[in-house]
């Protein structure tokens, strides 16, 4: 049986074509079924329409972020079963990707015209954190997934969605749960807590990016 090697050039050419490919938007293809299935598409006034649509712009954005940050960490990765268990999220959060953005058509939106800059920088913050090692590589996992967790509550909230939006709530509810899943198992592999003011910087990165997001 054939087995193709692939070189540093291809490599590089392939994450250049899923960098873009992401960031600007193309669909990506769910492993598993979206979550809002058969749900009834809710009535919505125009200004529940568009704060719906704000908040699952970010959390488009928030994907494209992860698939970036994931596969940065992964490209430098020291262990293999650290690498796989970053891909394996990352499979994840190609799902994730997929149902927000069938939800933004739904929600006649489009994804945040700023993607390609945050997957640049997402990228590179998940090469500096693996080049610091595994176990701070699995500790920024950590981090990231329980703010998202925090950032996902919000949107579950009686202040976030609205309340009859089910579609957008059945998607953000099984998108909590794959959160708080890759956190468990990044600590149980052995991930490192980040230090203070880490978190504390990346929770202001992420609310100055939430910011931007909601409109554009």
């Amino acid at each position: 049986m054939f087995t193709r090697h692939y070189s540093r050039i291809d490599r590089i050419l392939d994450q250049l074509e899923h960098a873009l490919g992401t960031s600007l938007g193309a669909q990506a293809h769910a492993a598993r079924p979206n979550p809002a299935g058969d749900l009834p598409a809710a009535e919505l006034d125009e200004t529940e329409r568009r704060r719906a649509a704000g908040l699952m712009r970010i959390n488009h954005t928030g994907e494209v972020c992860a698939q970036a940050l994931y596969l940065g960490q992964a490209a430098v990765a020291r262990d293999a079963a650290t690498r796989t268990q970053l891909l394996d999220a990352a499979q994840e959060e190609t799902d994730h990707l997929s149902w927000c953005h069938d939800r933004l058509q739904e929600l006649d939106s489009r994804p945040s015209l700023f993607n390609p800059f945050w997957y640049a920088g997402a990228y590179a913050l998940g090469l500096a954190a693996g080049l610091r090692g595994d176990g701070w590589n699995l500790g920024f996992v950590v981090e990231t997934e329980r703010q998202v967790e925090a950032h996902l509550d919000e949107h579950l909230d009686r202040n976030g969605l609205p309340a009859q939006d089910a579609r957008s709530r059945a998607i953000v509810a099984v998108m909590k749960d794959d959160e708080v899943r890759h956190a468990e198992h990044a600590l149980s592999a052995g991930a490192r807590l980040l230090p203070r003011p880490i978190p504390d910087l990346m929770r202001l990165a992420a609310t100055a990016m939430k910011t931007v997001v909601y409109r554009i």
